[in-house]
């Protein structure tokens, strides 16, 4: 049910996010979708990939701190509404997001929101209970 994502720690400087995807494309590796949190002297880079054990072989291999961590894919209706569903029935749950991106397909059909919890077999739990989709990494990977 858990989606690996991994995140790269990028110095704040003009081409090491280019560096980034550079190495990413000669290894023919496909980004799915990405979320960029900076500050002033560094950034947090986080992808969901096609091939994350090979991303994260060849992103060590040019020097790139790594790490990877589980995150919940979540479909939900893109539609006013469709993220203040979900994300009440975990306030109702006292479960936190700790963060969370989203991307959407085909606009006025699903997105897919991408979710980090403090407690995430509970977060799973209580979405799945409450007529959420979980989508499985598999998926995810090849969308």
């Amino acid at each position: 049910m858990k989606v690996e994502q991994i995140s790269i720690f990028l110095e704040n400087r003009a081409g090491r996010l280019a560096d980034v995807t550079r190495t990413l494309f000669e290894a023919g590796v496909n980004i799915r979708a990405l979320s960029l949190a900076d500050t002033t002297d560094f950034g947090i880079l986080r992808l969901i990939v096609t091939d994350h054990e090979k991303a994260k072989k060849v992103l060590k291999e040019n020097g790139f701190t790594v790490g990877r961590t589980n995150v919940v894919a979540a479909e939900v209706e893109d539609k006013p509404g469709g993220l203040h569903s979900i994300l009440s029935m975990l306030s109702k749950n006292e479960i936190n997001v700790e963060y969370m991106y989203a991307f959407v397909q085909q606009s006025g059909k699903n997105a897919v929101l991408i979710f980090r919890f403090d407690r995430t077999d509970e977060a799973i739990e209580t979405l799945q209970k409450n007529g959420g989709r979980i989508i499985q990494g598999k998926e995810l990977y090849n969308i």
